[in-house]
């Protein structure tokens, strides 16, 4: 298993061997602490679980610093876990870094797109807007008819409408590593990754079968 997590420090760009230009969003990555190690027999499936983020002790509640007490952790903001058929390769106490990637290697991002508050049909689902002519006055950006009259006579579940838009769990897959540094604790993947500057990104490695 190839898996780490970071911040998303901001997006820039690189040239390659032959001199083309790539866009690269830099990632802040580990080092992270093994804090667990979930096994089948015992959980019900096979994982690790990172730490990352240095924070003050008082800050995290009882059961968290009893948690990284255990594993012999220092104080982490953020806990996560990477499912893996490979989990007992890992011991508590293990320390991650950027190192487990080199340039061109593919991986999976994922992290919290922002959120963009209320916001109507043709922002939120790509509608098309209404004619501007025949008296319209202010339908433009309206959604148009959103159920049947009589029969049904209601709106049916999951029809596209205005509402809340961003703040989920978005995955980009397949980026390719442009850029490893260990000394640095940076990684610069080709690409967009959600999220904003600063937001909590995982990246974990895309090889066939893993997770």
């Amino acid at each position: 298993m190839k898996g780490i997590l970071g911040y998303k420090r901001g997006m820039t760009r690189v040239f390659d061997d032959h001199g083309i230009v790539v866009p690269v969003t830099v990632i802040e990555a580990g080092p992270c602490t093994v804090t667990h190690v979930r096994s089948a027999a015992r959980d019900g499936y096979a994982a690790v679980q990172l730490g990352f983020g240095a924070v003050r002790t008082e800050r995290l509640g009882r059961a968290r610093r009893g948690h990284l007490a255990a594993s012999g952790a220092p104080p982490l903001r953020h806990l996560r876990e990477f499912r893996t058929a490979a989990a007992s390769d890992f011991a508590v106490g293990q320390t991650l870094d950027v190192s487990q990637f080199v340039p061109g290697d593919r991986v999976h991002v994922t992290g919290r797109s922002r959120g963009l508050g209320t916001a109507g049909t043709v922002k939120r689902h790509h509608f098309n807007r209404q004619r501007k002519s025949h008296g319209q006055s202010d339908r433009e950006r309206a959604p148009g008819a959103v159920g049947a009259g009589t029969t049904p006579g209601r709106t049916f579940k999951n029809k596209r409408m205005a509402g809340r838009m961003g703040d989920e769990r978005v995955t980009v897959r397949n980026l390719v590593v442009v850029v490893a540094d260990p000394a640095r604790h940076l990684l610069a993947v080709r690409g967009a990754v959600p999220g904003s500057t600063g937001g909590l990104v995982l990246v974990r490695g895309a090889e066939k079968g893993g997770k």
